[in-house]
């Protein structure tokens, strides 16, 4: 399948591109200009525009079958009023823009949507599916108006699959790439009081779980997060145990929230999410435990 990746160039999009082009997948990534098109893997074919803009490039996605909606700016960062336009900008524009670029390709098959488990808002402990409702804060909102972006591609023909990440661990960046610094220094430890749920994925099974959606006939929401889900305090002992450090240092909440600002209070929540429909579909995890995933990657 000939696939077009937005977001190609970023920390997953790097690992997918390389795993479709292993899966014997052609592969074009959507490029803001030709200084990061440069910097792509070889064998990807660059498309170069703004995807936050119509352009040009919409002519560009003709004869891609499959599509791959991965852009938005990170939402780790103090969560001014500008940076929130940004953030909803750099998704709902993509993703409309993306998708009227949909009807000028010949057979739109497939359209792969990146959304976050920030859809469901804050839970506590109730354990969340495709199924469950969405939340009423700032991202509940954003994931709501990113995914609506995403729906008309199914009016082209197009199987559409909204796929909701967790927290994503992987070598060389992410959340781990900031975490890691201080643990190896034994002075990681709980946010708050720990009891927030903290939904993740390793890199490697969100990589093949995309692959999987974009292959199997699998439609609607998707959760991207290994089938159990810890705590932050869990989550910390873990990760002090992979680095052979004490992780019980930590930060009180009125200092994250004094750090961090609106995020801060993202910090100290969390969602307890199931991988639902991946499993019924029949995807397997490499690495279904918090013990797996970071012997892996840092043990």
């Amino acid at each position: 399948m000939k696939v077009l990746v937005t977001g190609g160039s970023g920390f997953v999009g790097t690992a997918l591109c390389q795993g479709l082009m292993q899966a014997g997948h052609q592969v074009t990534v959507l490029s803001r200009n030709e200084k990061s098109a440069a910097r792509l893997a070889s064998g990807v074919t660059p498309l170069v525009g703004d995807p936050t803009s119509p352009g040009a490039w919409q002519d560009g996605v003709a004869g891609h079958q499959g599509f791959i909606n991965l852009a938005g700016a990170s939402i780790f960062g103090r969560w001014t009023e500008d940076y929130k336009a940004l953030l909803r900008n750099s998704r709902i524009l993509t993703t409309k823009n993306l998708v009227e670029a949909m009807a000028r390709a010949e057979e739109p098959t497939v359209l792969l949507s990146a959304s976050a488990v920030g859809y469901y808002g804050f839970r506590g402990d109730e354990e969340l599916d495709e199924s469950s409702p969405p939340g009423e804060d700032f991202l509940a909102r954003l994931g709501i108006d990113w995914e609506a972006e995403a729906e008309p591609a199914s009016l082209l023909g197009a199987r559409v699959v909204r796929t909701r990440f967790g927290i994503v661990l992987g070598r060389g960046g992410g959340a781990l790439g900031q975490m890691l610094p201080i643990f190896k220094k034994g002075l990681g430890g709980p946010l708050g009081n720990g009891r927030q749920w903290f939904s993740w994925i390793h890199l490697d099974d969100l990589v093949a779980a995309l692959i999987f959606c974009l292959e199997d006939g699998i439609s609607g929401p998707a959760n991207c997060t290994a089938p159990n889900p810890v705590t932050n305090r869990e989550f910390s002992k873990a990760l002090g145990r992979a680095v052979h450090r004490p992780a019980f240092l930590g930060a009180p909440a009125f200092a994250v929230k004094l750090a961090m600002g609106e995020f801060g209070s993202v910090l100290l929540e969390g969602q307890r999410v199931l991988p639902k429909a991946l499993l019924e579909a029949g995807f397997e995890f490499r690495f279904p435990t918090i013990d797996q995933a970071l012997t892996d990657l840092v043990g």
